[in-house]
């Protein structure tokens, strides 16, 4: 095609294919697509290597806080970090191959980024990727374990346990930690004939058969073993400390420098104006440093900065506050030069020959663009191109 004639075929992609506008962190029925086109702009390359840095180079700070106005492409980073850094492999390509050649696509090929992709990604790691909200069963924030309860539950879930009920998860850990689980997961299909994932949804109706699975595996009498889950609700407790300790644990039986990171999306609406939930926040990191020793690390998306979230505080909640910042040392703000920026390189691309028909009509008509964008009488004025090059990535 030595002169394309229809506006459709100048561009690289075609417009017209489907791209969802809102990126949701559990979907991924098209990841494969957001991470060949995920734009890595000059301003997201530059956040970017300052974080692998300091992921790379602990030294004390494990919060990461990625704020940006709605539709900045916070979410979209933030699942976009999560797959990276785990290097998860979809359709047969790691992650990392979707970004190196990335780096290059920068107006100056970036190869200290590079690098430090390279050395991010070597560090072994697990991601756990979730919407708070999405994820949260309190119907009240007030409960002073709102937040704690999400980590605890998306925790127990990577684990294999029963995330919905903390207290089941808890029995699954313990009989795991015997070396009993799976004999008894055995045990209560053989006597129902259907799996324990789906029995433990139903623990009430349940209880007999989970009293002779249990009693078989343990060797206690069944009428000992009859209730034992509602032993286990009635002493479950959560605490911030007992769940980082969990974390450490699990930790413990991974490889050398393994971590486990957690990706919270949309932190910030969801504690907003709520002290207690944001020190609860603040807590939680600062725990998961100090038992983990930088080995989990929690990175948040928001729509405001750090500062912005929360509103009037008293001089106390303001001391209280400043831990907070200290622990989300690391920032990523995104703004609207990146929004610009990815409209032009994911939707307005151009194909070689469109870029070479674009500047013979800006040579053509840039005399005539300043009459069709400034109007005589000064009431309206609009931005016209500043350049040729502007123009062709604009159009």
């Amino acid at each position: 095609m030595d002169n394309p004639q229809l506006l459709k075929d100048i561009f690289l992609k075609p417009v017209d294919r489907p791209i969802d506008g809102v990126i949701k962190a559990d979907d991924q029925t098209s990841l494969r697509l957001e991470l060949e086109e995920y734009v890595l702009t000059n301003e997201v390359a530059q956040r970017l290597n300052e974080f692998l840095v300091a992921y790379g180079n602990y030294h004390g700070a494990n919060g990461v806080w990625v704020s940006g106005f709605f539709g900045s492409g916070k979410s979209h980073l933030l699942k976009m970090l999560a797959y990276l850094l785990e290097n998860r492999v979809v359709n047969g390509t790691p992650t990392l191959d979707f970004f190196l050649p990335k780096c290059k696509e920068q107006d100056k090929s970036d190869a200290i980024l590079e690098a430090n992709l390279k050395k991010a990604v070597a560090i072994p790691s697990k991601s756990i990727l979730f919407n708070i909200d999405q994820k949260a069963d309190v119907i009240s924030k007030t409960q002073i374990d709102a937040l704690l309860s999400v980590f605890v539950k998306v925790f127990d879930e990577m684990c294999g346990y029963y995330g919905k009920q903390a207290y089941i998860a808890q029995y699954e850990r313990e009989l795991d930690e015997r070396g009993q689980y799976q004999a008894f997961k055995t045990a209560f299909e053989q006597l129902t004939k259907y799996s324990w994932e789906r029995g433990r949804e139903q623990s009430i109706l349940e209880s007999r058969n989970i009293a002779k699975a249990y009693a078989q595996v343990t060797g206690q009498g069944e009428d000992d073993a009859l209730g034992v889950l509602d032993k286990y609700r009635a002493q479950h407790k959560v605490s911030i400390e007992d769940f980082a300790n969990q974390v450490n644990q699990w930790l413990s039986k991974q490889e050398k420098n393994f971590r486990l990171n957690f990706f919270v999306d949309e932190v910030g609406q969801y504690i907003a104006d709520n002290v207690k939930l944001m020190t609860n926040l603040q807590t939680i990191a600062e725990s998961l440093a100090t038992k983990c020793n930088g080995r989990a690390w929690v990175i948040v998306t928001a729509q405001e900065n750090i500062e912005s979230v929360i509103g009037e505080m008293s001089k106390q909640q303001g001391n209280d506050f400043s831990r907070v910042q200290a622990r989300f040392a690391n920032r990523m703000k995104l703004t609207s030069t990146d929004v610009a920026e990815v409209i032009q390189k994911r939707l307005l691309a151009k194909k070689p020959e469109g870029q070479a028909l674009l500047a013979t009509v800006y040579q053509q008509q840039a005399n005539n663009f300043k009459t069709l964008f400034d109007f005589a009488d000064g009431g309206k004025a609009y931005r016209n191109f500043k350049d040729s090059e502007h123009f062709i990535y604009s159009y």
